[in-house]
């Protein structure tokens, strides 16, 4: 059988399908098996009538392939990084984002994406093999299960990078059941930070039965002094929220602010080259209100 009499029958299914026919009653019509009428219903509901021809639906060729030249420019603005960041002179973070900062500025004609970036540094062996993560035994914690606003806010810190390389703590919040959430970026996380933000928390959500916090230093109040309350742990009590602290290594336990820190870095850090803190706080202040509303 040609390959036109071969498209014709499988056209030829389609019009009994799409008439109502059953799938058995398209097969005896067809003489040929259930399995092939649903084969060729499935190749149509997916890519239309150009799914009858039985060719791959996969682009023959890429629609933009790196030129050897951007390449190039990739590899050699790593190669300047790494060499700024041994002398002391450029930026410590010397990843993707830096990269593609760089190439930015130096006006390349077509910046690549952060995932092309760091396949070509990996394709080039200018990466570093992630650590095996060392597999730690399962433990079950026990954890809240609120129902109504103002039981539980769960509060965490997302640390990212600004043009430049300066590390930057950003403090986030949110209430596990209403879903409102603040936040803010300071220079540091230190205890008198952490306090500050939860007061920020407290004012602007509300003083719930639960604040959860992370286990970071900052939060507990470290192992420095030991039998002394850490300032954070003084505040809570101060104003009536019970603290709770995540276990250590299980992050599961503060599922729901790990979970918006994606919708944070989406709208907040992707695609954007902030400077400064006040600039961070006014991106993030706007991404916050839209969250609230939608």
């Amino acid at each position: 059988m040609k390959k036109d009499d071969i498209v014709r029958e499988r056209e030829t299914a389609i019009h009994l399908f799409q008439s109502g026919y059953t799938t058995q009653e398209i097969a005896r019509k067809s003489k040929r098996s259930s399995a092939w009428v649903r084969k060729w219903k499935s190749r149509f509901l997916a890519h239309g009538w150009a799914g009858l021809r039985g060719e791959s639906q996969a682009p023959k060729q890429h629609g933009r392939k790196l030129s050897p030249a951007t390449k190039r420019a990739i590899l050699r603005t790593r190669s300047e990084l790494e060499a700024e960041a041994a002398h002391g002179k450029g930026l410590k973070y010397i990843g993707s984002r830096a990269v593609r900062t760089r190439l930015k500025r130096k006006r390349l004609k077509v910046v690549p994406s952060r995932s092309t970036i760091e396949r070509v540094l990996r394709e080039a062996g200018m990466t570093r093999a992630y650590e095996k993560e060392v597999r730690r035994p399962q433990i079950h914690y026990p954890h809240l299960r609120p129902q109504e606003p103002h039981q539980l806010i769960q509060v965490d810190i997302v640390p990212r990078f600004l043009t430049g390389g300066k590390r930057m703590p950003c403090f986030n919040a949110i209430d596990v059941v209403s879903r409102y959430p603040t936040g803010l970026a300071f220079a540091q996380r230190r205890s008198e930070d952490a306090a500050r933000f939860l007061i920020h928390v407290w004012q602007t959500i509300g003083i719930p039965s639960y604040t959860q916090v992370d286990n970071e230093g900052c939060f507990s109040g470290g192992a420095t002094h030991p039998y002394v309350l850490g300032w954070v742990v003084r505040t809570a009590l101060q104003v009536g929220t019970e603290l709770v602290f995540s276990p250590v290594y299980n992050p599961a336990s503060n599922g729901f602010i790990e979970r918006f820190h994606q919708d944070y870095d989406r709208h907040v850090w992707e695609d954007t080259y902030l400077k400064d803190q006040t600039q961070v706080n006014q991106q993030a202040a706007d991404f916050f209100c839209d969250y609230r509303e939608s």
